[in-house]
């Protein structure tokens, strides 16, 4: 049995998968028809597209491969394959039952049958794998290049190119929510006298100067390098992978512009600001190359909250409402929510990981 990275993992894919499914969750009603009317309905049913079918399987294949590989690492190896399968189909039961209740969302036996089969496959895949003695390897090369302790970090490094999926209203500017928040509690609070309570601005949010943003891109990329030093030795394989971090991330960035926009659009968002934040994020990160990873951890502290501050003092832009329009009404509707729900949430889930790691006593202290 080991400590595995794939329990969290599955946990925060699963949970992805009911924002995916039940976003914007309003609208909620009864509709007088039978909650489980659509498993005797037509299949397949006359609105499908090859882009469903494969969105439905790929989607739920990640989340089978997790728990067979959770359950694999945890000493379930036997009954992995049909629990991972099992708790797959019955969470895409309960999300198809509860997608009778929104107007917006279609109930479908055929997406049931798929999320299973894909649930089925990436559970194989992850036994196979161990069969194989392909994690037996992922084990050694674990031990070699992070610490013992390295759970926390991974996962957050692996979710934060998903993160970057979603259009951020700055390269890199994950978690700029205070905006929405205040809005939402106004919102929330109309008509009671609670409302006096929320702080009033004297003035407009003023836009992100150049420099600011500069500051915010080299930042937002120094995050994941300072992460990956919290967890790593100092040496030739940190480098490795704060290199690699960031050339991801620069990458999928990219890849959320070309999704927006088209692929001819993929660099419009490199512009100077930008451009000179990339070169001072990445002679900040090669900086930080020789720190222990004690030091590294306390100066992630220091940065994620210098960025957050800076991108919540702005405002967003007219741009940036245009290009969640474009993720709206696309074909990324279902995958709005829990890429926005992860583009908010990363730098403070980060900040919380991180915070309990440097109030850990150092081992041998």
């Amino acid at each position: 049995m080991h400590k595995t990275s794939a329990w969290p993992l599955a946990w925060v894919y699963g949970a992805l998968i009911v924002f995916a499914s039940l976003f914007p969750f309003t609208g909620w009603r009864a509709q007088g028809i039978d909650p489980w009317v659509f498993l005797t309905a037509r299949i397949p049913p006359p609105y499908w597209t090859g882009f469903d079918a494969g969105t439905n399987v790929l989607g739920y294949a990640p989340l089978g491969f997790l728990l067979a590989l959770a359950l694999v690492r945890t000493g379930w190896a036997r009954p992995a394959v049909p629990l991972a399968a099992l708790a797959g189909s019955l969470l895409s039961l309960a999300m198809e039952f509860l997608q009778i209740y929104l107007p917006q969302r279609v109930p479908s036996n055929m997406d049931w049958v798929l999320n299973s089969g894909g649930t089925l496959a990436g559970a194989l895949l992850a036994v196979l794998l161990e069969r194989w003695g392909a994690l037996a390897r992922w084990s050694r090369f674990r031990a070699r290049w992070f610490l013992p302790d390295a759970r926390g970090p991974l996962v957050l490094l692996a979710l934060w190119p998903w993160a970057l999926l979603f259009p951020a209203a700055e390269p890199f500017g994950l978690g700029q929510v205070f905006e929405r928040l205040e809005l939402a509690l106004a919102e929330l609070l109309a008509g009671t006298p609670f409302l006096a309570w929320l702080p009033v601005r004297s003035e407009p949010l003023q836009p992100l100067s150049p420099l600011a943003e500069l500051c915010c891109v080299a930042l937002g990329l120094l995050a994941p390098a300072l992460l990956v030093g919290s967890v790593t030795r100092p040496g030739l394989r940190r480098a490795v992978l704060v290199a690699t971090a960031m050339g991801v991330g620069v990458g999928a960035t990219a890849l959320s512009t070309a999704l927006s926009f088209g692929p001819a659009h993929a660099w419009d968002w490199l512009g100077p600001p930008a451009q000179a934040g990339i070169v001072l994020g990445g002679a900040l990160a090669a900086a930080a190359l020789p720190l222990p990873p004690r030091a590294a951890t306390v100066l992630l502290l220091v940065a994620l909250p210098v960025q957050l501050a800076l991108l919540n003092d702005a405002p967003t832009s007219a741009y940036f409402a245009e290009t969640l329009f474009v993720w709206e009404q696309g074909r990324f509707i279902r995958f709005y929510g829990l890429g926005q729900w992860l583009g908010w949430l990363w730098p403070y889930a980060t900040l919380l990981v991180v915070l309990l790691r440097a109030a850990r006593p150092q081992r041998g202290s």
